[in-house]
Parts: structure tokens; C-alpha cells; sequence
């Protein structure tokens, strides 16, 4: 797993971690990668129990032979101007463990700055397992908090790593403890225009298979988001940013939006800071 990355990579993504141990195993080295009904909420709980079981016991079994890492992320905190609702926007991530096994925290979330009100949020404790250079395959647990609708617990599995000409993507599958099946697909391509000055086209987009009226959710393409970002690195590990960010609610999802008086689509100048450690 001890690839190097070419030098046309930014190396202050997902794939160069902190290491924790010594000696000639760990120092200098690149790891792998680094967004029926009814389902019992008792079967969710039980995913993640197998996860950390197996988490714990192949992590054991890997410490003793080589070193332990861990890498934190916060790819995006963010102001967004929201077409004159001005609001905060944050996309964070950091793993813990070795070269094939890592748990995975992810979070993301908003909150508006106009009336104080916070905004939906989300958080991802994961079991991932390395299944070749630059890919792994996750499984575990996502917990949403919505202050206007009844929070929700999902079991995930995914898929996250590096795709052909360095694409980073992340895919992932969701069931609710209701049974409602969705999925996530995220990309992101790192475009360097000098060595600090760094240009980031982002591409995201929701699936649901059935309708969730409560939410706000219809079935097929709920929406795409599309965001280019251009970074100044005074460090490798600090990064401001400016940007656009164009999103669009689709479908009966768009639907939705509208029989509530929501405008199903948005255009955003946004400014941030990136920075991973």
C-alpha cells in the first residue's frame, strides 16, 4: 500500500495521514484512501456492532505488524450567500487505524445566519476496508438530525477512493430504520494552476427509490449540486477559498419544494477555509 503519488497530486487530500508509530514501516508512507419496509432499528445497531467487532479484531491483528495513522479533514467550512439568506455550510472527515482497516468519522451539515435556525446535519461513524491501492469499501452507521422532522438512523454501505486520472469519489448506499433506500455520489478533481493555487470542480447528487412526503423527498434524482472552488495554499495544510456553488431540487422532489414554497433551485457565491492535519 506504500504507493507514492505522482507529483501532478495534491498532496494534502485524503491521502498522506499522520503517523503514530517509528521506524522504516511508517514514516513517509502513502495510505490507501483517505460524500423490506419497516426495517428494525435493531438491525441497524447490529451492522454497527459487526463493524466495530470486526474493526477491533482485524485492527489488533494489523497493529501488531505495522504502525498505526490517522488524518482529520474539514474540506469545507463555509459561507454561503444563498441568494440573500446568508448561511454556514461545514463537509469534515478523519480516520483512525492502519494501511487495510480504519474507522471513518464523517460529518456535514448547515445553519442559517439569518435567523439563527440550525439547518440539517448528518454524521457517519464507518468500518472501511482497504481492497486495493487508493480504494476502500465501507460499512456502518449514519445518524441525521433534522430540528423541523424526526431525526433518522440509516445503515451505509459505501465505496470511496480514487478513481481513473486521480477523481476522488464517494458513493455510498443508505437504508433507513423506516426501510427507505437512497444513495450519495460526491466527486471532486483537484486542478493545480500553480503549486499553491489549486482549482476544485465538486459534483454531488441524491437518489431516493421511494417517496418520503415528511421530508421533503420524492422518488428518482432528488437533486445535483454542482461547486467550483478556488483555493490559495499558504500551507499545504491551510487553504482559504472562494467559489460558486449551483444546486437544483428535481423531480417530485422539486415537487415538494414548491407546494412549499421553496424556490427548488440556488446560486451561491461562497468564501471558506480548507484545512486537514
Amino acid at each position: 500500500m506504500g504507493v507514492s503519488l505522482p507529483p501532478p497530486v495534491s498532496h494534502e487530500g485524503r491521502h498522506v495521514s499522520r503517523c503514530l508509530c517509528h521506524g522504516p514501516n511508517c514514516g513517509g508512507k502513502a495510505v490507501s484512501i483517505v460524500r423490506q419496509r419497516k426495517f428494525k432499528a435493531g438491525t441497524l445497531a447490529a451492522s454497527l456492532f459487526t463493524a466495530a467487532a470486526v474493526f477491533s479484531g482485524a485492527a489488533k491483528a494489523e497493529t501488531a505488524g505495522a504502525g498505526t495513522n490517522w488524518f482529520a479533514l474539514l474540506d469545507r467550512l463555509e459561507y454561503q450567500t444563498n441568494e440573500g439568506s446568508g448561511q454556514l455550510v461545514w463537509d469534515g472527515q478523519g480516520w483512525y487505524g492502519g494501511d487495510y482497516n480504519k474507522f471513518w468519522l464523517k460529518t456535514e451539515g448547515e445553519r442559517s445566519l439569518e435567523g439563527g435556525g440550525f439547518g440539517d446535519a448528518e454524521v457517519q461513524g464507518l468500518y472501511s476496508r482497504a481492497i486495493r491501492p487508493f480504494w476502500d469499501v465501507q460499512v456502518g452507521i449514519r445518524q441525521d438530525i433534522k430540528p423541523d422532522n424526526p431525526s433518522r438512523t440509516f445503515a451505509v454501505i459505501g465505496l470511496q477512493g480514487l478513481a481513473q486520472y486521480w477523481f476522488e469519489v464517494d458513493a455510498a448506499a443508505f437504508i433507513s430504520d423506516d426501510g427507505d433506500i437512497s444513495a450519495r455520489l460526491e466527486v471532486e478533481y483537484d486542478i493545480l494552476l500553480t503549486q499553491r493555487l489549486i482549482a476544485q470542480p465538486r459534483f454531488e447528487t441524491n437518489i431516493a427509490i421511494q417517496d418520503v412526503a415528511t421530508l421533503g423527498v420524492g422518488s428518482g434524482v432528488n437533486d445535483v449540486e454542482l461547486g467550483l472552488r478556488l483555493r490559495y495554499e499558504i500551507k499545504r495544510e491551510f487553504a482559504p477559498y472562494v467559489g460558486v456553488s449551483w444546486s437544483r431540487k428535481l423531480g417530485e422532489t422539486a415537487d415538494f419544494a414548491r407546494a412549499n414554497f421553496e424556490d427548488p433551485g440556488s446560486t451561491s457565491l461562497v468564501a471558506g477555509i480548507r484545512f486537514w492535519f
